[in-house]
């Protein structure tokens, strides 16, 4: 079987979806290698140019930005094509060549046009105006952005993603993400990630119960993600004399915002900003946090960072919006989105009972292990291409 995967954006790029793409493209091909079956070549297509990233490290083929002939000829070669999104070019080509297709869907792009459900200039979460046909409303968000033509442009594109996302087989990343789409052949399969404490003694007292409470908030620094409102919450808890710090790891358009609003909640000496950080330099400052707070006021479609720090055992602080609600379940603390009395509230349970750390932190790994394995989302995927790669005609 033959199976190209499309990704819009890829390796070297930064995100979510490209994380998951390779995370599924590298799985795929080491599973067959480890079977010593060949019946599956993966060739993943994307429009990130190379920079300085090395292919050869991956053990699929990568094929950077193709013109409109190559990916077409790509896509008829193929046995099954996944789009990472629904990206009109390869969902367009995929119709005209009869070819059996999924979009897995990451974000909204397919029922908003600005594919967030993020009102603007309100900043509020969209309660589906493009679905209801309120496309007046759809309009006037656009143009906080961008001119009257480019924001009918969008709502055009939108309406043709969604008619050709009618005819295919859709995957949603969460329930959510499935309710809100509302998408014929729609499968839920949850991001999977590695065990990164398989083969070796997993320790649950992250960061030393011992030491001050450590809150840490990873992520992107703009309005939509709620780092304000993690900082209000701060200002409460210092207000009421508790001992406590602050990390934010991560970067962003916000960030000389946020950086005087900690000076103005007198947080200085509590908050650590560590800019942009992975890999092991991530996973070594996180060793100091005690729990993880999203404080996110935007409809997160599943919340990978929340899958990865649950999967480690650490406590997880959300806030009870969209999918992220979902992921972490019962195995966190939930919030109603930009209360920040509750935020609050929730953080000052664990400073007053520590123990909270290590009993939600196991019941949160438990809980990773149980729907978020490595191995369980490539024999989902699997199942699936399978399935229709024998229904091709």
């Amino acid at each position: 079987m033959k199976l190209v995967i499309y990704s819009h954006h890829f390796a070297p790029s930064i995100g979510g979806v490209e994380s998951s793409v390779q995370t599924l493209a590298t799985g795929l091909a080491t599973r067959e290698v480890a079977t010593g079956s060949k019946d599956v070549q993966i060739a993943v297509v994307t429009q990130t140019a190379l920079g300085s990233f090395d292919d050869r490290a991956l053990p699929f083929h990568v094929i950077r930005k193709p013109g409109v002939f190559q990916l077409a000829g790509l896509i008829r070669d193929s046995d099954v094509l996944h789009i990472a999104g629904p990206a009109l070019l390869p969902l367009i080509l995929a119709r005209v060549l009869r070819k059996p297709t999924i979009v897995e869907h990451h974000g909204y792009q397919a029922i908003c046009p600005n594919g967030a459900l993020w009102q603007q200039p309100n900043g509020d979460v969209c309660p589906g105006h493009f679905q209801a046909g309120h496309l007046g409303a759809c309009i006037r968000c656009c143009q906080a952005e961008s001119s009257f033509s480019t924001s009918v442009r969008s709502l055009v594109l939108t309406e043709l993603r969604l008619w050709l996302c009618k005819a295919v087989t859709n995957v949603a990343i969460s329930h959510h993400v499935r309710d809100r789409h509302a998408l014929p052949q729609t499968q839920v399969i949850y991001y999977g990630i590695k065990d990164p404490s398989e083969g070796v003694a997993f320790h649950a007292a992250l960061g030393g119960l011992s030491a001050r409470i450590c809150f840490a908030y990873v992520g992107r620094l703009v309005p939509e993600k709620g780092v304000t409102v993690l900082l209000e919450a701060a200002r409460l808890l210092r207000d009421e004399g508790l001992p406590f710090d602050i990390l934010l790891v991560g970067d962003g358009p916000q960030r000389r915002e946020l950086e005087g609003q900690i000076r103005k909640n007198g947080l200085d000496t509590r908050t650590r900003l560590t800019g942009f950080l992975r890999g092991p330099e991530l996973h070594s400052v996180l060793e100091t946090a005690h729990a993880v707070v999203m404080p996110s006021v935007v409809e997160e479609t599943a919340g990978l960072a929340a899958i990865e720090q649950m999967m480690r055992g650490r406590l997880v602080i959300a806030s009870s919006i969209g999918g992220l609600a979902e992921i972490v379940g019962q195995a966190g603390l939930l919030f109603p989105p930009r209360d920040v009395p509750a935020l609050a509230s929730c953080m000052k349970r664990v400073i007053m009972d520590p123990k909270l750390v290590i009993d939600l932190g196991l019941t949160a790994r438990k809980r990773a292990l149980e729907l978020f394995g490595h191995e369980r989302t490539l024999e989902q995927h699997a199942q699936l291409y399978r399935r229709l790669s024998n229904k091709r005609p």
